[in-house]
Protein backbone atom coordinates (compact mmCIF):
# COMPACT_ATOMS: atom_id res chain seq x y z
CA UNK A 1 0.00 0.00 0.00
CA UNK A 2 1.91 2.77 -1.28
CA UNK A 3 -0.61 5.14 -2.50
CA UNK A 4 -2.60 7.98 -0.38
CA UNK A 5 -5.91 7.12 -0.09
CA UNK A 6 -8.72 9.86 0.62
CA UNK A 7 -11.24 7.91 3.75
CA UNK A 8 -13.39 9.16 6.01
CA UNK A 9 -12.09 10.53 9.10
CA UNK A 10 -11.40 6.85 12.06
CA UNK A 11 -14.30 6.20 14.01
CA UNK A 12 -11.66 5.62 16.77
CA UNK A 13 -10.09 8.69 16.73
CA UNK A 14 -10.72 11.33 20.02
CA UNK A 15 -11.64 14.10 17.16
CA UNK A 16 -14.68 16.13 18.99
CA UNK A 17 -17.39 13.82 17.41
CA UNK A 18 -19.71 17.14 17.47
CA UNK A 19 -16.91 19.18 15.91
CA UNK A 20 -16.55 16.80 13.10
CA UNK A 21 -20.06 16.23 12.14
CA UNK A 22 -20.54 20.30 12.60
CA UNK A 23 -17.21 20.81 9.83
CA UNK A 24 -17.37 23.50 7.73
CA UNK A 25 -14.16 21.24 6.11
CA UNK A 26 -13.22 17.80 6.71
CA UNK A 27 -10.58 15.61 4.96
CA UNK A 28 -8.75 12.39 5.92
CA UNK A 29 -5.92 10.38 3.84
CA UNK A 30 -4.26 7.12 4.73
CA UNK A 31 -1.20 5.88 4.10
CA UNK A 32 1.18 2.56 4.53
CA UNK A 33 3.21 2.55 7.66
CA UNK A 34 5.78 0.48 7.98
CA UNK A 35 6.74 0.26 11.57
CA UNK A 36 3.49 0.15 14.03
CA UNK A 37 5.54 0.44 17.09
CA UNK A 38 7.33 4.02 16.02
CA UNK A 39 5.69 6.53 18.28
CA UNK A 40 3.40 9.24 17.55
CA UNK A 41 5.73 12.12 17.83
CA UNK A 42 7.83 10.33 15.25
CA UNK A 43 4.67 10.01 12.77
CA UNK A 44 4.03 13.90 12.91
CA UNK A 45 7.52 14.80 12.16
CA UNK A 46 8.20 12.04 9.80
CA UNK A 47 5.01 13.93 7.74
CA UNK A 48 5.14 17.29 8.53
CA UNK A 49 8.91 17.57 9.32
CA UNK A 50 10.08 17.46 6.19
CA UNK A 51 8.84 20.40 3.72
CA UNK A 52 10.37 20.94 0.47
CA UNK A 53 11.58 24.35 0.61
CA UNK A 54 9.20 25.85 -2.13
CA UNK A 55 6.12 24.99 0.35
CA UNK A 56 8.13 26.29 3.40
CA UNK A 57 8.14 29.69 1.35
CA UNK A 58 4.58 29.38 0.35
CA UNK A 59 3.29 28.43 4.33
CA UNK A 60 5.64 31.65 5.17
CA UNK A 61 3.22 33.69 2.81
CA UNK A 62 0.28 32.54 4.13
CA UNK A 63 1.22 33.18 7.92
CA UNK A 64 2.47 36.59 7.16
CA UNK A 65 -1.60 37.15 5.43
CA UNK A 66 -3.01 35.71 8.08
CA UNK A 67 -1.18 37.44 10.93
CA UNK A 68 -2.10 40.65 8.90
CA UNK A 69 -5.67 39.22 9.31
CA UNK A 70 -5.37 38.93 13.08
CA UNK A 71 -4.83 35.55 13.39
CA UNK A 72 -2.45 33.89 15.63
CA UNK A 73 0.62 31.82 13.51
CA UNK A 74 3.55 29.78 14.30
CA UNK A 75 6.95 31.45 14.71
CA UNK A 76 9.25 31.57 11.25
CA UNK A 77 11.93 28.72 12.84
CA UNK A 78 9.32 26.45 13.67
CA UNK A 79 8.19 26.11 9.82
CA UNK A 80 12.42 26.77 8.88
CA UNK A 81 13.75 24.31 10.89
CA UNK A 82 11.18 22.07 13.17
CA UNK A 83 12.67 20.69 16.18
CA UNK A 84 11.61 17.52 17.52
CA UNK A 85 11.81 17.00 21.62
CA UNK A 86 12.66 13.59 22.85
CA UNK A 87 9.23 13.86 24.44
CA UNK A 88 6.02 15.59 24.62
CA UNK A 89 2.58 16.28 26.09
CA UNK A 90 -0.38 17.95 24.99
CA UNK A 91 -0.25 21.36 25.87
CA UNK A 92 3.38 21.55 24.43
CA UNK A 93 3.86 22.61 21.17
CA UNK A 94 4.74 19.92 18.03
CA UNK A 95 6.07 21.57 15.05
CA UNK A 96 4.05 25.26 14.74
CA UNK A 97 0.87 23.58 16.73
CA UNK A 98 -0.23 22.92 20.27
CA UNK A 99 -1.25 19.75 21.37
CA UNK A 100 -4.52 18.80 22.63
CA UNK A 101 -4.19 14.77 22.99
CA UNK A 102 -1.32 12.62 22.68
CA UNK A 103 -2.23 8.81 22.97
CA UNK A 104 -0.38 5.72 22.09
CA UNK A 105 -2.04 5.60 18.82
CA UNK A 106 -3.38 9.25 17.99
CA UNK A 107 -1.94 12.99 18.33
CA UNK A 108 -4.26 16.01 17.58
CA UNK A 109 -2.92 19.90 16.92
CA UNK A 110 -4.39 22.42 15.65
CA UNK A 111 -5.40 26.13 16.68
CA UNK A 112 -8.07 28.27 17.54
CA UNK A 113 -8.54 31.68 15.77
CA UNK A 114 -11.07 34.41 15.39
CA UNK A 115 -11.88 33.31 12.14
CA UNK A 116 -11.56 29.56 12.50
CA UNK A 117 -10.41 26.33 14.43
CA UNK A 118 -8.58 23.53 12.76
CA UNK A 119 -8.00 20.26 14.55
CA UNK A 120 -5.16 17.47 12.80
CA UNK A 121 -5.56 13.93 13.76
CA UNK A 122 -2.28 11.56 13.37
CA UNK A 123 -3.75 8.36 14.24
CA UNK A 124 -2.20 4.87 13.09
CA UNK A 125 -3.66 1.58 13.42
CA UNK A 126 -4.28 -1.84 11.55
CA UNK A 127 -6.34 -2.06 8.63
CA UNK A 128 -6.26 -5.61 6.44
CA UNK A 129 -3.48 -7.05 8.46
CA UNK A 130 -1.22 -4.06 7.57
CA UNK A 131 0.03 -0.78 9.72
CA UNK A 132 -1.78 2.39 8.59
CA UNK A 133 -1.34 5.96 9.36
CA UNK A 134 -4.48 8.23 8.73
CA UNK A 135 -4.36 12.50 8.83
CA UNK A 136 -7.42 14.14 9.62
CA UNK A 137 -8.17 17.41 9.19
CA UNK A 138 -11.35 19.04 10.33
CA UNK A 139 -11.74 23.16 10.30
CA UNK A 140 -15.03 24.98 12.03
CA UNK A 141 -15.40 28.17 10.58
CA UNK A 142 -16.64 31.28 13.12
CA UNK A 143 -17.33 34.17 10.51
CA UNK A 144 -16.60 34.77 6.55
CA UNK A 145 -13.19 35.50 7.13
CA UNK A 146 -12.43 31.38 8.02
CA UNK A 147 -14.73 30.53 4.83
CA UNK A 148 -12.79 33.01 2.41
CA UNK A 149 -9.32 31.96 4.35
CA UNK A 150 -10.62 28.33 3.57
CA UNK A 151 -12.10 28.61 -0.15
CA UNK A 152 -8.36 29.92 -0.80
CA UNK A 153 -6.50 27.07 1.73
CA UNK A 154 -7.83 23.94 0.66
CA UNK A 155 -7.31 23.29 -3.09
CA UNK A 156 -3.07 23.55 -1.17
CA UNK A 157 -4.12 21.76 1.40
CA UNK A 158 -5.26 18.97 -0.29
CA UNK A 159 -2.81 18.60 -2.86
CA UNK A 160 0.02 19.13 -0.60
CA UNK A 161 -0.72 16.94 2.57
CA UNK A 162 -1.06 14.46 0.02
CA UNK A 163 2.54 15.03 -1.67
CA UNK A 164 3.94 14.94 2.35
CA UNK A 165 2.50 11.29 3.06
CA UNK A 166 3.88 9.78 -0.09
CA UNK A 167 7.22 11.91 0.41
CA UNK A 168 7.27 10.00 3.92
CA UNK A 169 6.92 7.42 2.41
CA UNK A 170 8.92 6.79 -0.35
CA UNK A 171 11.74 8.52 1.74
CA UNK A 172 11.52 5.66 4.23
CA UNK A 173 10.42 7.41 7.08
CA UNK A 174 7.56 6.20 7.54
Amino acid sequence: MTLVVATDIPSQSLLDPVSVKTAYFADSYRIALSDGAMPMPAIFFAIFGHHPSWMKVLLLIRNRIAAMSGLDVAADELILKPAQKEQYKPGDTIGPWPIYTLMEHELIAGRDNAHLDFRLSVIKSVLDCRNVVTVSTICNVHNIYGKLYLCVIVPFHKWGLRRLLAAAVRSGRL
